[in-house]
């Protein structure tokens, strides 16, 4: 046995491959022979396999309490489903991970899962991350703000949260309530006198000493029981606060502590649902109509909803909606910590398996249960009342998307409904800071984890159909080295460009070089009135122009397209603009660093000078070393 370059780090395991040699072509036999060979050698011990194609591609990721029986049944495809024969016919290679328990298995899985995205494992498609609220515990005047990615700030962690916009809304919440800053801690210790914030009672400015640091804890104190839930014990605390302050004939104050405790008890009001009393918990019901399946999650911590979020698992045909619902919960926690409490609306034949391995990852004990009664079962049917809502509206969307993608194939002469579009658009100043930009959409919509950027090198001037041609060039040379057979799902089957007939001409000589002839492009010209009465023309490899009605809903599908190509170019030159912006000289000198970059410009003024500086001068700047300047000495009189 060889171990296994793939497998996480974190699991004991042994890992072994077995191969057999056939065809590339789908063939039952050869498939079975593989899975076969495998069996003679696999331990009845818990693990992890992975079927692979002729090319090492992984088709499917599954576990087994016991490898040799699970993987048995695979050898006798008559007993088995249509999708399940077919994956054994691409079948040429098997991976196995052992594992000291089941539990451990179901978490390799998920990981396995999340990292290879099988064509036969049902997926989580919507793998964007939660958001949080993070009050900071690196600064004796903590920070609030929303967080996403890799915890490694030190501070409390609130959520996850259904979106950004929950997140928004309660940290203007703690605003109003608690007064906490907000600002970064450049910001903060660049402050002279109160900015907006105070003057508008969102925060206490604490950066001027409006608030000492005791005072400032206190406030922290009361937003971490806020955001645990414990609003009561706050609003009984400022309802006090209140009383005292007018019996002191304080009444400015007793006005301020009035609209807190008024902000405070709108919040509480403004829940969607009501879950008092449920703690920490998360809430699941699934809806299947069709062979399509929706599942709706509520986010509850410290009994306020933190919102709710609909998810729609790809690869689900053919597949029980129990084990759908147990691959959904499994991935969905790979990034996302379980609460004490996970709610689903029906029994899972695994559940104690799940709530075994969710209690591994979590730390401590999780709950897997299906209410019956009370306020968890009232939140549990209005769960199953929103499933079955976005389901609905997520089947008429794909009726309507069909539709639009039927006639855009009509429209531009394409053999089927395109799968993949790509756009491409390019942004610059008189041709400065030049970049170019390709986004992708399909039939679910924008396909926003493939769109691309394209920092102009060869272009310098600003001319537009060079710029296209450099971007074509890199776009499609680099399609034809990592997916020659275009079977990898990167080459498109429609490309639109925003422009005119010379920029469709320069994207199609640079194809006709590359020897690439059976890519549909479009240019997308504004019409006379620059497409404010919606008359783009729309420019055809063969020479000819259309047009769309100014209704036609084809045309506002296109629109759309070109509207969000140009929102994501024009970000990305402005990031650009405004890191040239900030951009020195200095910067190229090997060695330099931000802070003596800074020591050298605070020192001498400009980076003229520093460049014209004697090797005695530089070495006078503080903080600048004697190699340091003989480095930049060097640097700038080599020649």
């Amino acid at each position: 046995m060889t171990a296994d370059p793939n497998s996480p780090s974190r699991f004991n395991e042994e890992t072994a491959t077995y191969a057999v040699r056939g065809s590339e072509t789908p063939d039952l036999d050869a498939g079975v022979a593989a899975i076969r060979n495998v069996l003679a050698t696999l331990p009845a011990r818990p693990g992890v396999y992975r079927m692979q194609d002729a090319r090492g591609d992984v088709l499917y990721v599954g576990k087994a309490r016991a490898l040799r029986n699970r993987v048995a049944n695979y050898t006798q495809p008559a007993k088995l489903s249509n999708r399940l024969r077919r994956m054994i016919a691409q079948t040429r290679s098997m991976t196995v991970v052992t594992t000291n328990n089941e539990a451990e298995a179901l978490l390799l899985e998920a990981q396995l899962i999340k990292r290879f995205r099988p064509a036969y494992n049902v997926l989580l498609r919507d793998d964007k991350s939660f958001p949080y609220i993070l009050l900071r515990g690196d600064h004796d005047f903590p920070r609030v703000q929303l967080h996403r990615g890799a915890r490694r700030a030190k501070g409390d962690y609130f959520g996850p949260f259904a979106g950004a916009g929950q997140v928004r809304k309660t940290l203007n919440a703690l605003q109003k309530l608690f007064l906490l800053r907000s600002c970064t801690d450049g910001f903060f210790n660049s402050r002279d006198r109160p900015c907006l914030l105070y003057q508008i009672r969102r925060c206490s400015a604490p950066c001027v000493d409006r608030i000492d640091k005791a005072g400032y804890e206190e406030l922290v104190s009361d937003a971490r029981d806020f955001l645990m839930g414990k609003s009561t014990r706050v609003q009984a605390k400022l309802g006090e606060q209140m009383e005292a302050a007018a019996a002191n004939l304080d009444f400015e104050l007793a006005a301020v502590l009035r609209d807190r405790l008024k902000a405070l008890t709108f919040i509480q009001g403004s829940q969607a649902i009501n879950a008092e009393g449920v703690g920490d918990a998360d809430i699941f019901a699934l809806a299947g109509k069709q062979g399509s399946i929706g599942i709706q999650a509520f986010f509850i911590r410290g009994g306020q909803n933190w919102g709710h979020r609909a998810f729609f698992p790809a690869h689900t045909a053919e597949v029980p909606e129990e084990e759908v619902f147990a691959q959904f919960l499994m991935q969905f926690y790979e990034e996302v910590p379980p609460p004490k409490a996970v709610l689903i609306d029906r029994d899972l034949p695994e559940a104690e398996l799940l709530s075994q391995a969710l209690a591994e990852r979590a730390g401590f004990k999780v709950e897997l249960s299906r209410p019956q009664r009370g306020a968890r079962r009232k939140l549990m049917e209005q769960a199953q009342r929103n499933a079955v809502e976005a389901l609905d509206r997520r089947m008429a969307e794909s009726t309507t998307q069909a539709k639009i993608l039927r006639d855009l194939a009509d429209f531009f002469g394409l053999a089927e409904p395109p799968d993949r579009i790509e756009v491409y658009d390019n942004s610059h100043i008189q041709g400065s800071n030049a970049v170019g930009a390709m986004i992708v959409a399909g039939p679910e919509g924008f396909r926003k984890g493939q769109y691309r950027k394209f920092n102009i090198k060869s272009a310098a001037t600003d001319d537009d159909l060079a710029m296209m041609r450099e971007i074509f060039t890199r776009r499609f040379a680099r399609a034809q080295e990592e997916d020659p057979d275009r079977d990898k799902g990167i080459w498109p089957d429609l490309v639109l460009i925003d422009g005119g007939r010379g920029q469709l001409n320069a994207a199609r000589a640079v194809l006709e070089e590359l020897g690439i002839e059976d890519v549909c492009m479009v240019g997308v010209a504004k019409g006379p009135h620059h497409g404010r009465e919606g008359r783009e023309v729309f420019h055809l490899l063969d020479g000819s122009e259309r047009m769309l009605p100014v209704n036609s809903p084809l045309l506002f599908h296109i629109q759309k397209l070109r509207d969000e190509v140009h929102r994501f170019v024009i970000g990305a030159h402005r990031q650009k603009r405004a890191k040239a912006i900030g951009a020195s000289p200095l910067d190229d000198v090997p060695g330099i660093g931000p802070a003596r970059k800074k020591a050298l410009l605070m020192h001498f003024g400009t980076a003229r000078a520093v460049r014209g500086a004697s090797l005695e001068d530089l070495q006078k700047a503080p903080g600048v070393s004697a190699a340091v300047a003989q480095q930049v000495y060097d640097f700038y009189h080599s020649r």
